[in-house]
Protein backbone atom coordinates (compact mmCIF):
# COMPACT_ATOMS: atom_id res chain seq x y z
CA UNK A 1 0.00 0.00 0.00
CA UNK A 2 1.40 3.18 -0.79
CA UNK A 3 0.53 7.22 0.40
CA UNK A 4 1.18 10.09 -1.42
CA UNK A 5 1.59 13.15 0.59
CA UNK A 6 2.25 16.76 -0.70
CA UNK A 7 0.45 19.70 1.27
CA UNK A 8 1.41 23.33 1.78
CA UNK A 9 -0.09 23.29 5.28
CA UNK A 10 2.15 20.91 7.29
CA UNK A 11 0.43 20.69 10.61
CA UNK A 12 -0.18 16.91 11.64
CA UNK A 13 1.18 16.15 8.49
CA UNK A 14 4.57 14.25 10.57
CA UNK A 15 2.38 12.74 12.88
CA UNK A 16 0.16 11.00 10.21
CA UNK A 17 3.21 10.12 8.20
CA UNK A 18 4.76 8.26 11.27
CA UNK A 19 1.48 6.44 12.22
CA UNK A 20 1.01 5.21 8.45
CA UNK A 21 4.73 3.99 8.36
CA UNK A 22 4.19 1.93 11.59
CA UNK A 23 1.28 0.04 9.41
CA UNK A 24 3.21 -0.46 7.16
CA UNK A 25 2.60 2.24 4.20
CA UNK A 26 5.00 3.39 1.74
CA UNK A 27 5.66 7.32 1.74
CA UNK A 28 5.70 9.40 -1.60
CA UNK A 29 6.33 13.18 -1.33
CA UNK A 30 7.67 16.01 -3.03
CA UNK A 31 9.80 18.62 -2.34
CA UNK A 32 9.72 20.56 1.39
CA UNK A 33 7.61 17.43 2.15
CA UNK A 34 9.56 15.17 1.91
CA UNK A 35 12.59 16.75 3.51
CA UNK A 36 10.76 17.32 6.14
CA UNK A 37 9.43 13.92 6.71
CA UNK A 38 13.10 12.83 5.76
CA UNK A 39 14.70 15.04 8.33
CA UNK A 40 12.30 12.94 11.31
CA UNK A 41 13.69 9.83 9.97
CA UNK A 42 11.05 8.57 7.86
CA UNK A 43 11.96 6.41 4.47
CA UNK A 44 10.38 8.58 1.96
CA UNK A 45 10.33 8.04 -2.22
CA UNK A 46 10.43 11.31 -4.17
CA UNK A 47 7.99 11.81 -6.89
CA UNK A 48 10.27 12.00 -9.38
CA UNK A 49 12.10 8.84 -8.46
CA UNK A 50 8.51 7.53 -8.99
CA UNK A 51 7.93 9.55 -12.26
CA UNK A 52 11.42 9.12 -13.87
CA UNK A 53 11.25 12.62 -14.79
CA UNK A 54 12.57 15.72 -12.66
CA UNK A 55 10.85 18.10 -11.12
CA UNK A 56 10.60 21.51 -13.75
CA UNK A 57 9.62 24.68 -14.57
CA UNK A 58 10.53 25.71 -10.83
CA UNK A 59 8.01 23.27 -9.28
CA UNK A 60 4.79 24.15 -11.67
CA UNK A 61 5.52 20.19 -13.13
CA UNK A 62 6.55 17.67 -10.78
CA UNK A 63 2.87 15.32 -10.12
CA UNK A 64 1.43 15.83 -13.88
CA UNK A 65 2.52 12.44 -15.01
CA UNK A 66 0.78 8.75 -15.94
CA UNK A 67 2.57 7.06 -12.76
CA UNK A 68 1.22 9.23 -10.59
CA UNK A 69 -2.20 9.63 -12.15
CA UNK A 70 -2.43 6.55 -13.09
CA UNK A 71 -1.97 4.63 -9.45
CA UNK A 72 -4.60 7.32 -8.16
CA UNK A 73 -6.90 6.56 -11.16
CA UNK A 74 -6.86 3.16 -11.67
CA UNK A 75 -9.53 0.61 -10.79
CA UNK A 76 -8.77 -2.37 -9.04
CA UNK A 77 -12.16 -4.25 -9.50
CA UNK A 78 -11.06 -4.12 -13.55
CA UNK A 79 -8.45 -6.74 -14.70
CA UNK A 80 -7.99 -4.75 -17.96
CA UNK A 81 -6.64 -1.72 -15.50
CA UNK A 82 -4.32 -3.75 -13.54
CA UNK A 83 -3.04 -5.26 -16.13
CA UNK A 84 -2.31 -1.50 -17.82
CA UNK A 85 -0.51 -0.53 -14.45
CA UNK A 86 1.53 -4.03 -14.62
CA UNK A 87 2.31 -3.48 -18.16
CA UNK A 88 3.95 -0.03 -17.87
CA UNK A 89 5.41 -0.63 -14.06
CA UNK A 90 2.97 1.58 -12.23
CA UNK A 91 2.64 1.35 -8.41
CA UNK A 92 -1.20 1.88 -6.98
CA UNK A 93 -1.21 4.97 -4.75
CA UNK A 94 -4.09 4.37 -2.00
CA UNK A 95 -4.22 7.14 -0.18
CA UNK A 96 -3.47 10.70 -1.54
CA UNK A 97 -2.89 13.74 1.44
CA UNK A 98 -2.94 16.74 -0.55
CA UNK A 99 -3.23 20.56 0.08
CA UNK A 100 -3.38 23.19 -1.99
CA UNK A 101 -1.19 26.15 -2.05
CA UNK A 102 -2.63 29.14 -0.25
CA UNK A 103 -4.40 31.24 -2.67
CA UNK A 104 -7.11 32.74 -1.00
CA UNK A 105 -4.50 33.95 1.78
CA UNK A 106 -2.26 35.22 -0.96
CA UNK A 107 -4.96 37.40 -2.45
CA UNK A 108 -5.87 38.32 1.24
CA UNK A 109 -3.03 40.05 1.56
CA UNK A 110 -3.05 44.04 1.10
CA UNK A 111 -0.91 45.00 -1.83
CA UNK A 112 -0.95 41.16 -3.55
CA UNK A 113 -0.44 41.33 -6.71
CA UNK A 114 -1.54 39.82 -9.92
CA UNK A 115 1.77 37.60 -10.52
CA UNK A 116 1.52 37.04 -6.82
CA UNK A 117 -1.86 35.56 -7.65
CA UNK A 118 -1.30 33.49 -10.57
CA UNK A 119 1.99 31.93 -9.07
CA UNK A 120 -0.36 30.79 -6.18
CA UNK A 121 -2.71 28.94 -8.56
CA UNK A 122 -2.29 25.28 -7.71
CA UNK A 123 -2.27 22.53 -10.75
CA UNK A 124 -1.20 19.43 -9.61
CA UNK A 125 -2.81 19.29 -6.45
CA UNK A 126 -6.50 19.64 -7.31
CA UNK A 127 -5.53 17.88 -10.36
CA UNK A 128 -4.11 14.82 -8.25
CA UNK A 129 -7.11 15.19 -5.58
CA UNK A 130 -9.62 15.18 -8.28
CA UNK A 131 -8.32 11.74 -9.34
CA UNK A 132 -8.40 10.11 -6.31
CA UNK A 133 -11.87 11.47 -5.60
CA UNK A 134 -13.42 10.26 -8.32
CA UNK A 135 -11.69 6.42 -7.62
CA UNK A 136 -12.67 6.78 -3.90
CA UNK A 137 -14.39 3.42 -4.18
CA UNK A 138 -10.70 2.55 -4.11
CA UNK A 139 -8.73 5.78 -2.45
CA UNK A 140 -8.47 7.77 0.29
CA UNK A 141 -8.42 10.97 -0.26
CA UNK A 142 -7.38 13.69 2.05
CA UNK A 143 -7.52 17.22 1.96
CA UNK A 144 -8.12 18.38 5.82
CA UNK A 145 -5.78 18.31 8.38
CA UNK A 146 -8.46 17.46 10.72
CA UNK A 147 -9.36 14.25 8.69
CA UNK A 148 -5.72 12.91 9.58
CA UNK A 149 -7.17 11.07 13.04
CA UNK A 150 -9.88 9.71 11.45
CA UNK A 151 -8.38 7.90 8.36
CA UNK A 152 -5.39 6.28 10.86
CA UNK A 153 -8.20 5.23 13.63
CA UNK A 154 -9.96 3.29 10.58
CA UNK A 155 -7.02 1.96 9.35
CA UNK A 156 -5.66 0.79 12.38
CA UNK A 157 -9.60 -0.76 13.22
CA UNK A 158 -9.55 -2.46 9.62
CA UNK A 159 -6.26 -3.94 8.75
CA UNK A 160 -4.61 -0.96 7.41
CA UNK A 161 -8.20 -0.13 4.92
CA UNK A 162 -10.48 2.19 5.16
CA UNK A 163 -14.60 2.06 4.99
CA UNK A 164 -16.25 3.10 1.88
CA UNK A 165 -18.57 5.36 3.99
CA UNK A 166 -15.51 7.45 5.32
CA UNK A 167 -14.26 7.68 1.30
CA UNK A 168 -17.22 8.96 0.19
CA UNK A 169 -17.21 11.48 3.17
CA UNK A 170 -13.74 12.65 2.36
CA UNK A 171 -14.25 12.75 -1.23
CA UNK A 172 -17.39 14.83 -1.01
CA UNK A 173 -14.56 17.79 1.12
CA UNK A 174 -12.25 17.57 -1.90
CA UNK A 175 -14.62 18.37 -4.62
CA UNK A 176 -16.40 21.18 -2.41
CA UNK A 177 -12.47 22.09 -1.80
CA UNK A 178 -11.59 22.32 -5.50
CA UNK A 179 -14.70 24.22 -6.11
CA UNK A 180 -14.13 27.17 -3.01
CA UNK A 181 -10.93 27.11 -4.53
CA UNK A 182 -11.87 27.60 -8.50
CA UNK A 183 -14.58 29.92 -7.31
CA UNK A 184 -11.81 32.13 -5.41
CA UNK A 185 -9.54 32.21 -8.39
CA UNK A 186 -12.60 33.16 -10.49
CA UNK A 187 -13.23 35.99 -8.33
CA UNK A 188 -10.31 37.47 -7.77
CA UNK A 189 -9.10 37.63 -11.83
CA UNK A 190 -12.88 38.36 -12.36
CA UNK A 191 -12.75 41.36 -10.43
CA UNK A 192 -9.06 42.84 -11.84
CA UNK A 193 -11.04 42.23 -15.16
CA UNK A 194 -13.98 43.63 -15.01
CA UNK A 195 -16.06 44.32 -17.79
CA UNK A 196 -15.18 41.31 -19.47
CA UNK A 197 -18.33 39.48 -18.99
CA UNK A 198 -16.89 37.88 -15.91
CA UNK A 199 -19.19 35.28 -13.60
CA UNK A 200 -19.62 35.90 -9.90
CA UNK A 201 -19.45 32.14 -8.56
CA UNK A 202 -19.91 30.76 -5.05
CA UNK A 203 -19.07 27.68 -2.99
CA UNK A 204 -19.98 27.58 0.81
CA UNK A 205 -19.78 24.94 3.27
CA UNK A 206 -22.96 23.67 5.42
CA UNK A 207 -22.32 24.90 8.58
CA UNK A 208 -25.48 23.92 10.20
CA UNK A 209 -29.16 23.54 9.61
CA UNK A 210 -31.72 26.01 11.16
CA UNK A 211 -34.87 25.20 13.15
CA UNK A 212 -36.68 27.25 11.13
CA UNK A 213 -36.21 30.51 8.84
CA UNK A 214 -37.82 33.68 9.12
CA UNK A 215 -41.07 31.66 10.22
CA UNK A 216 -41.93 28.40 11.20
CA UNK A 217 -43.18 26.89 7.97
CA UNK A 218 -39.19 27.93 5.90
CA UNK A 219 -36.54 25.72 6.10
CA UNK A 220 -33.07 27.63 6.66
CA UNK A 221 -29.63 26.53 6.44
CA UNK A 222 -26.37 28.42 7.78
CA UNK A 223 -23.43 27.97 5.19
CA UNK A 224 -20.06 29.67 5.22
CA UNK A 225 -17.21 30.15 8.34
CA UNK A 226 -19.26 31.06 11.51
CA UNK A 227 -17.38 29.30 13.66
CA UNK A 228 -13.92 30.67 12.25
CA UNK A 229 -15.20 33.92 14.31
CA UNK A 230 -17.48 32.98 16.56
CA UNK A 231 -17.42 30.30 19.44
CA UNK A 232 -20.63 29.47 20.77
CA UNK A 233 -19.97 29.43 25.09
CA UNK A 234 -23.50 28.20 25.89
CA UNK A 235 -27.08 28.64 25.56
CA UNK A 236 -29.71 27.18 22.73
CA UNK A 237 -29.01 26.53 19.30
CA UNK A 238 -28.97 29.76 17.15
CA UNK A 239 -31.61 30.78 14.77
CA UNK A 240 -32.39 32.57 11.49
CA UNK A 241 -32.84 35.76 14.05
CA UNK A 242 -30.20 35.47 15.99
CA UNK A 243 -27.78 35.21 13.37
CA UNK A 244 -29.26 38.42 11.25
CA UNK A 245 -28.93 40.43 14.67
CA UNK A 246 -25.13 38.53 15.64
CA UNK A 247 -24.26 40.34 12.01
CA UNK A 248 -25.26 43.26 12.40
CA UNK A 249 -23.67 43.58 16.13
CA UNK A 250 -20.57 42.59 14.85
CA UNK A 251 -20.27 45.03 12.62
CA UNK A 252 -21.28 47.70 14.24
CA UNK A 253 -19.14 47.03 17.50
CA UNK A 254 -15.95 47.27 15.00
CA UNK A 255 -16.47 51.16 14.48
CA UNK A 256 -16.36 52.15 18.49
CA UNK A 257 -12.69 52.31 20.28
CA UNK A 258 -13.75 52.83 23.66
CA UNK A 259 -15.31 50.25 25.58
CA UNK A 260 -18.80 50.15 24.09
CA UNK A 261 -22.23 48.28 24.48
CA UNK A 262 -25.02 47.73 22.03
CA UNK A 263 -28.62 46.36 22.59
CA UNK A 264 -29.64 45.35 19.32
CA UNK A 265 -33.59 44.84 18.01
CA UNK A 266 -34.13 43.40 14.90
CA UNK A 267 -30.78 44.29 13.58
CA UNK A 268 -30.87 48.07 14.80
CA UNK A 269 -29.61 49.53 17.89
CA UNK A 270 -32.19 50.88 20.36
CA UNK A 271 -29.56 51.76 22.93
CA UNK A 272 -25.86 52.24 21.83
CA UNK A 273 -23.01 54.09 24.95
CA UNK A 274 -19.47 54.30 25.76
CA UNK A 275 -18.35 54.05 29.20
CA UNK A 276 -15.41 53.93 31.49
CA UNK A 277 -16.40 50.14 31.85
CA UNK A 278 -18.30 47.89 30.30
CA UNK A 279 -20.64 47.81 33.12
CA UNK A 280 -21.03 51.66 32.55
CA UNK A 281 -21.63 51.69 28.95
CA UNK A 282 -24.23 48.88 29.66
CA UNK A 283 -26.01 51.03 31.71
CA UNK A 284 -26.36 53.71 29.49
CA UNK A 285 -27.13 51.79 26.50
CA UNK A 286 -29.75 50.26 28.62
CA UNK A 287 -31.38 53.76 29.70
CA UNK A 288 -31.83 54.67 26.14
CA UNK A 289 -34.67 51.96 25.44
CA UNK A 290 -35.42 50.39 28.48
CA UNK A 291 -38.60 48.87 26.69
CA UNK A 292 -37.02 47.76 23.56
CA UNK A 293 -33.88 45.92 25.03
CA UNK A 294 -36.12 43.10 26.24
CA UNK A 295 -34.97 40.18 24.29
CA UNK A 296 -32.49 41.76 22.46
CA UNK A 297 -29.07 41.08 21.22
CA UNK A 298 -25.77 42.84 23.64
CA UNK A 299 -22.71 43.32 22.01
CA UNK A 300 -19.46 44.78 23.30
CA UNK A 301 -15.72 45.31 22.43
CA UNK A 302 -13.89 44.44 25.83
CA UNK A 303 -14.16 41.35 28.33
CA UNK A 304 -17.51 41.41 30.32
CA UNK A 305 -16.41 40.95 34.20
CA UNK A 306 -18.23 40.50 37.09
CA UNK A 307 -19.87 43.80 37.67
CA UNK A 308 -21.12 44.09 34.18
CA UNK A 309 -22.43 40.53 34.32
CA UNK A 310 -24.24 41.31 37.17
CA UNK A 311 -25.84 44.36 35.51
CA UNK A 312 -26.65 42.55 32.29
CA UNK A 313 -28.32 39.22 34.10
CA UNK A 314 -31.19 40.88 35.14
CA UNK A 315 -32.34 41.63 31.82
CA UNK A 316 -33.73 39.27 29.35
CA UNK A 317 -31.81 39.18 25.86
CA UNK A 318 -31.35 36.30 23.93
CA UNK A 319 -27.39 37.23 22.85
CA UNK A 320 -24.30 38.25 24.21
CA UNK A 321 -21.16 38.43 22.37
CA UNK A 322 -18.10 39.93 23.69
CA UNK A 323 -14.16 39.06 23.17
CA UNK A 324 -13.92 37.39 26.03
CA UNK A 325 -15.55 36.59 29.68
CA UNK A 326 -13.90 36.45 32.81
CA UNK A 327 -14.49 33.26 34.65
CA UNK A 328 -16.81 35.18 37.55
CA UNK A 329 -18.89 36.67 34.41
CA UNK A 330 -19.73 33.24 33.06
CA UNK A 331 -20.57 31.94 36.51
CA UNK A 332 -23.09 34.79 36.86
CA UNK A 333 -24.32 34.62 33.21
CA UNK A 334 -24.66 30.91 32.21
CA UNK A 335 -27.07 30.70 35.41
CA UNK A 336 -30.06 30.90 32.23
CA UNK A 337 -29.13 27.66 30.78
CA UNK A 338 -30.61 28.94 26.71
CA UNK A 339 -29.23 32.14 26.83
CA UNK A 340 -26.69 31.93 24.20
CA UNK A 341 -22.98 33.78 25.10
CA UNK A 342 -21.05 34.20 21.91
CA UNK A 343 -17.04 34.73 22.11
CA UNK A 344 -15.72 36.96 19.21
CA UNK A 345 -12.71 35.65 17.71
CA UNK A 346 -10.98 38.89 16.11
CA UNK A 347 -12.88 41.29 13.72
CA UNK A 348 -15.54 39.21 11.12
CA UNK A 349 -13.18 40.10 8.04
CA UNK A 350 -14.74 40.66 4.41
CA UNK A 351 -14.91 43.84 1.95
CA UNK A 352 -17.77 42.63 0.16
CA UNK A 353 -21.33 42.68 0.88
CA UNK A 354 -23.69 40.35 -0.83
CA UNK A 355 -27.67 40.25 -1.06
CA UNK A 356 -30.30 38.20 -3.08
CA UNK A 357 -32.07 39.74 -5.36
CA UNK A 358 -34.76 38.71 -8.08
CA UNK A 359 -33.34 35.62 -8.15
CA UNK A 360 -29.86 36.69 -8.22
CA UNK A 361 -27.16 38.29 -5.91
CA UNK A 362 -26.01 41.80 -5.78
CA UNK A 363 -22.58 42.51 -4.67
CA UNK A 364 -20.81 45.69 -3.54
CA UNK A 365 -18.19 47.17 -1.31
CA UNK A 366 -18.74 46.91 2.31
CA UNK A 367 -19.44 50.44 4.10
CA UNK A 368 -15.60 50.41 6.05
CA UNK A 369 -16.04 54.21 6.13
CA UNK A 370 -16.69 56.41 9.45
CA UNK A 371 -16.83 60.10 9.51
CA UNK A 372 -15.31 62.25 11.72
CA UNK A 373 -15.39 65.86 13.11
CA UNK A 374 -12.65 66.64 9.82
CA UNK A 375 -15.18 65.35 7.90
CA UNK A 376 -18.63 67.68 8.74
CA UNK A 377 -19.11 71.07 7.08
CA UNK A 378 -20.43 73.77 9.42
CA UNK A 379 -23.46 75.24 7.63
CA UNK A 380 -24.97 76.95 10.45
CA UNK A 381 -24.15 80.96 11.84
CA UNK A 382 -23.57 78.88 15.26
CA UNK A 383 -21.03 76.47 15.43
CA UNK A 384 -21.41 73.15 17.34
CA UNK A 385 -19.46 73.07 20.62
CA UNK A 386 -16.56 70.10 21.01
CA UNK A 387 -18.63 67.90 22.72
CA UNK A 388 -21.23 68.51 20.52
CA UNK A 389 -19.32 67.44 17.18
CA UNK A 390 -18.22 64.40 19.26
CA UNK A 391 -21.98 63.69 20.57
CA UNK A 392 -22.32 63.98 16.29
CA UNK A 393 -19.86 61.81 15.40
CA UNK A 394 -20.83 58.58 17.76
CA UNK A 395 -24.66 59.46 16.39
CA UNK A 396 -23.21 58.71 12.94
CA UNK A 397 -21.45 55.99 13.58
CA UNK A 398 -24.82 54.03 14.99
CA UNK A 399 -26.68 55.85 12.39
CA UNK A 400 -24.68 53.96 9.68
CA UNK A 401 -25.91 50.81 11.50
CA UNK A 402 -29.33 51.30 11.75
Amino acid sequence: MNALISVSDKSGIVELAQALHALGVGLISTGGTAQLLRDQGLPVREVADVTGFPEMLDGRVKTLHPMVHGGLLARRDLPAHMQALKSHGIDTIDLLVVNLYPFEATVAQPGCTLEDAIENIDIGGPSMLRSAAKNHSHVTVVVDPADYSRVIEEMKAHHGDTTKGLREQLAVKVFLRTSQYDAAITNFLGQSRRGTGCNFTLSLPLEQELRYGDNPHQKCALYGRFRDFFTQVQGKELSYTNILDIEAAADLILDFVRPTVAILKHTNACGCATGASVKEAYQKAFAADTTSAFGGVLVTNRTVDQAAAEEMNSLFFEVLIAPAFSPEALAVLMSKKNRILLQQKGEVPGTKQLKTLLNGIIEQDKDLATEGKADFTVATTLAPTDKELDALVFAAKVCKHT
